[in-house]
C-alpha cells in the first residue's frame, strides 16, 4: 500500500529553488531551457544565467541570457544550484551530469514532454487515489519499487531515486515468441524493430510498422527493405482515421502542428479491420491515449501485449495504466524505467499471461 505521507515529507526542489540563497543556473538550451524558464516565471525563481558544453556556447544568446561555459561560470561564483534543462539518453553525456552532480546541487526537473502541469505534492494529492489503485495493480516487486522511486524523484528532481529504479533493456519481459504479430506505432527508422528482433530471433509472423515522418519513413524502408511479412505505414496514429498536420523536420519528436505538413492519421482499428494481433507497442509522442481509444476493438478481441511509454503527458504515469485497465481487467502490469534523465523512458508493459 501507497502511504502518501512518505511523498509529502519528502524536500520538493520547487520549494527549495524558490527559497536558496544561491544563484540558480539552467544546463542546456532549446526546448528542454524554455519549459524550465516557464517553471521558473510559474514559481517565483529566478535564473542566474544559462550554460552550455563547451562546444555549443560560440557566443550565443538564448532568451536574452549569454550562454556561458560551466567554468567560466565556475571561476566567478562561489557556491551555486544547477538545473538541468534538456533530456539526456546517452551514457557518456549521462554520465557528464552525474560529475558536475558530485561538484554542484543539481536538479533534474520532470518536465512533461508535451502538455504543461507538473507532478508536485499537490498533484500527488489530487490523484493519489488513482495513483494508489496504480500501484496495486503492479504485478511485480520491481515494478512497484520503480513506481514509487519514480514519484519521489518527480518530487523532488533529484537523480538519486531515478537512477535507484533503473532497468536493463529487456523487451523480453512480455515472453515474445517466434510467431508474434507485431505493431510497432512510433517506428522510427527501425531501432525498436532491432529490439524486437533480437528478442524472438529474428522469427516473427508478421510486423506493422508506423511512422508519421517522411524522413525517419525513408530510413525506415531501407532498412526493412530485405524484410517478409512486414507492412510500412507512412502516417500518424490516432483515436480514428483522418488527416492532421505535424510539424516539419526528422528526428523522434514529431509534434502535431496547424501550420505543419498534412499526413494521414490512422486507427489501429483501422489498420486491422478483423485481423490479428499479438504485440503492441506505441512510443508516439503523447499519443498513446488516442492510439489506445482506437485500438479497443483490437484490445478487446485480441489483447495483445502491450508497451506503452507512460512519460509525455504529466499524467501517464496513472491515467494510462487506468485506461487500459478499464479496456481489458484481465491484463497484468509491469513498469521498467530505462536510463535517461528526466524520467523520459518509462514503460508501461500488459500482458493476460
Amino acid at each position: 500500500m501507497l502511504d502518501i505521507n512518505k511523498f509529502l515529507s519528502l524536500d520538493s526542489y520547487l520549494d527549495i529553488l524558490k527559497n536558496t540563497d544561491e544563484p540558480v543556473f539552467i544546463y542546456g538550451m532549446g526546448d528542454g531551457c524554455l519549459k524550465i524558464l516557464r517553471v521558473f516565471d510559474e514559481y517565483g525563481i529566478p535564473c542566474a544565467g544559462i550554460f552550455a558544453s563547451d562546444e555549443f556556447v560560440r557566443d550565443k544568446v538564448f532568451e536574452g541570457h549569454q550562454i556561458r561555459r560551466l567554468s567560466e561560470i565556475e571561476s566567478h561564483v562561489d557556491k551555486f544550484t544547477i538545473v538541468l534543462g534538456f533530456g539526456a539518453g546517452y551514457e557518456e553525456l549521462r554520465e557528464k551530469i552525474d560529475e558536475i552532480a558530485t561538484r554542484h546541487r543539481l536538479f533534474v526537473p520532470d518536465t512533461p514532454v508535451v502538455g504543461d502541469g507538473l507532478f508536485t505534492k499537490e498533484y500527488l494529492k489530487e490523484n493519489f487515489d488513482k495513483i494508489s489503485e496504480v500501484y496495486e495493480l503492479l504485478a511485480d516487486e520491481q515494478s512497484k519499487f520503480c513506481f514509487e522511486k519514480l514519484i519521489e524523484y518527480k518530487i523532488t528532481g533529484k537523480l538519486e531515486p531515478l537512477k535507484a529504479c533503473e532497468s536493463s533493456r529487456n523487451v523480453n519481459i512480455l515472453n515474445l515468441g517466434s510467431n508474434e504479430i507485431y505493431m510497432d506505432l512510433g517506428a522510427y527508422t527501425g531501432d525498436t524493430i532491432v529490439d524486437f528482433l533480437k528478442a524472438t530471433d529474428r522469427k516473427y509472423k508478421k510486423i506493422y510498422a508506423v511512422e508519421p515522418d517522411k524522413r525517419n519513413f525513408r530510413k525506415l524502408s531501407e532498412y526493412t527493405v530485405f524484410m517478409t511479412d512486414m507492412e510500412l505505414i507512412n502516417a500518424a496514429i490516432g483515436s480514428e482515421d483522418g488527416v492532421t498536420r505535424i510539424r516539419k523536420g526528422g528526428g523522434r519528436m514529431i509534434r502535431r502542428s496547424d501550420d505543419g505538413v498534412e499526413i494521414p492519421v490512422r486507427s489501429v482499428d483501422g489498420i486491422l479491420g478483423d485481423s490479428d494481433c499479438s504485440y503492441i507497442k506505441m512510443d508516439i509522442e503523447g499519443e498513446e491515449k488516442a492510439a489506445l481509444i482506437g485500438a479497443k476493438n483490437t484490445i478487446d478481441r485480441c489483447s495483445p501485449k502491450l508497451n506503452v511509454a507512460i512519460y509525455h503527458r504529466v499524467g501517464d504515469l496513472f491515467e494510462l495504466p487506468l485506461m487500459v485497465h478499464e479496456m481489458n481487467p484481465e491484463y497484468k502490469f509491469y513498469i521498467r524505467h530505462y536510463p535517461y534523465y528526466p524520467a523520459w523512458d518509462t514503460n508501461l508493459y500488459a500482458t493476460t499471461d
